[in-house]
């Protein structure tokens, strides 16, 4: 069974986000990185660049496939996980400690249509 941490909100796609102040973490879920694997290679976001909810924002290789990476809120990004550049890795090893990037001037409607643990444990059910 999936790990899936209760203080951060989900999207159907797999991914987490996490807000402290005024970002917003994004990473990808425990159920995503077993499904991809061994993961190889993290495309991450360029800085400064905003990016709409449901749009493709970076790529996660692993072994056996490429995932396209949907921006979750929309947001500016503030920050992209550099630990990712040499040590993909990390994804496998903790997906929540090791986000992808961080968003600014986030939307919190966004955040608030995303689920809840509860909600996400919900769907991965259906799956």
């Amino acid at each position: 069974m999936s790990k899936i941490m209760e203080n951060l909100r989900y999207s159907k796609d797999h991914e987490w986000v996490r807000i402290e102040g005024d970002k917003a973490y994004v990473g990808i879920t425990d159920h995503a990185q077993h499904e991809l694997g061994e993961i190889v290679f993290v495309e991450l976001p360029p800085l400064g660049e905003q990016y709409r909810k449901g749009e493709e924002i970076s790529t996660v290789e692993s072994v056996k496939a490429a995932s396209a990476i949907i921006n979750p809120v929309e947001g500016v990004v503030h920050e992209a996980n550099e630990d990712l550049d040499g040590s993909p890795e990390l994804i496998n090893e903790d997906c929540y400690a090791h986000h992808l990037y961080i968003l600014t001037s986030f939307s919190q409607a966004d955040y608030d249509e995303l689920l809840d643990a509860k909600a996400y444990q919900a769907y991965l059910e259906t799956l």
